[in-house]
C-alpha cells in the first residue's frame, strides 16, 4: 500500500484530506507542522505528501528545502497547497 503524509496545521483540512486518500487506498500519517513531518520522514519516508505552504514552527517550504536534502528525500513526490483569505 502506498503512504501519504498530509502535513497541515488545519485539523480540519488533514481530515478531509485522509478521507479522500484513503478512498485512493493510501496509508495516511499527519503532521501539524513541518518539523513533526520532517521527524516522521526520518522514521520512515512516505511515497508521497501533501504539504501546506503556510504553517507555524516550520513552513512548507522550509520542511521541503530539509526533507530534499535528507536521505531518501528525494523520493516522495510532493503536492504543495494551501489555503489563503484575502479581503
Amino acid at each position: 500500500m502506498k503512504t501519504c503524509l498530509v502535513v497541515d496545521d488545519s485539523s480540519v483540512i488533514r481530515k478531509v484530506a485522509r478521507r479522500i486518500l484513503e478512498e485512493m487506498d493510501f496509508s495516511i500519517a499527519e503532521a501539524a507542522d513541518g518539523q513533526q513531518a520532517l521527524e516522521q520522514c526520518v522514521g520512515s519516508m512516505p511515497d508521497a505528501i501533501l504539504l501546506d505552504w503556510n504553517m507555524p514552527v516550520m513552513d512548507g517550504m522550509e520542511f521541503l528545502t530539509a526533507l530534499r536534502q535528507s536521505d531518501g528525500g528525494a523520493d516522495p513526490v510532493v503536492v504543495l497547497c494551501t489555503t489563503e483569505n484575502y479581503k
